[in-house]
């Protein structure tokens, strides 16, 4: 993945509550082959016709929109079935980021290890955004990992929560396994020091009996 520390990019609005994975993804698609990018599936059924030309009221099909590096969306965002692919058409896409005021929280998971930022933001801030982003000249915003705070097109500022664990993983760029192996001369010298400190622990280790017959660790025997 991609270190993700701060990231400022044309934010598009997508209107409706409850936007499912179906719609992020039609499932017709799932079956794709990965290496040749899922970013043409991204949101397919709102952006083209069954001709396969596109439908131009769509935000995605708009400029300044169509360079969109982050998206803005409204309540239970990415609810539905639990389709990792639905994360992979946004992030090949070119989206680094999703702000909506809640997700679906398999979809929120999904975004956050395969390297997309899900922030997450009081409602009243969204719906405010959403309006000034589909007005406004210049639809920029700025999602700042690293100080955890958000710059919206108005220039207003506003914090937003973060596992502190899936934090240091989008910062460095790495899932949990990679990021667990980088501290594997840590994890090894402590377990070369817990063996010495405890060597009755160790495989293979002999018991002692007490004068009852009962097992007895060898430091006590």
């Amino acid at each position: 993945m991609e270190p993700f520390v701060r990231h400022a990019g044309i934010a598009a609005p997508i209107e409706g509550r409850n936007v499912d994975t179906d719609q992020i993804l039609p499932a017709r698609f799932l079956k794709a082959d990965r290496a040749n990018g899922y970013g043409r599936y991204f949101f397919h059924d709102a952006r083209f016709g069954a001709d396969g030309a596109e439908k131009p009221d769509f935000v995605l099909n708009r400029a300044p929109f169509r360079a969109a590096t982050i998206v803005v969306a409204d309540d239970n965002f990415g609810c539905g079935s639990s389709r990792e692919g639905a994360v992979y058409a946004l992030h090949d896409f070119g989206v680094r980021a999703v702000i909506a005021p809640s997700f679906g929280d398999i979809f929120y998971n999904n975004c956050l290890k395969n390297g997309v930022v899900p922030v997450q933001l009081d409602r009243d801030v969204v719906t405010a955004a959403l309006v000034d982003l589909a007005a406004s000249a210049d639809p920029r915003v700025t999602v700042d990992l690293d100080r955890r705070e958000v710059e919206l097109a108005d220039g207003a500022r506003h914090a937003f929560p973060i596992d502190a664990f899936w934090r240091e993983c989008l910062l460095k760029g790495v899932d949990e396994i990679q990021l667990t192996l980088g501290y594997a001369d840590r994890i090894a010298a402590f377990e070369s020091r817990y063996r010495a400190e405890t060597p009755w622990l160790a495989p293979g280790a002999r018991t002692a009996t007490d004068d009852r017959g009962a097992e007895t660790s060898p430091r006590n025997a």
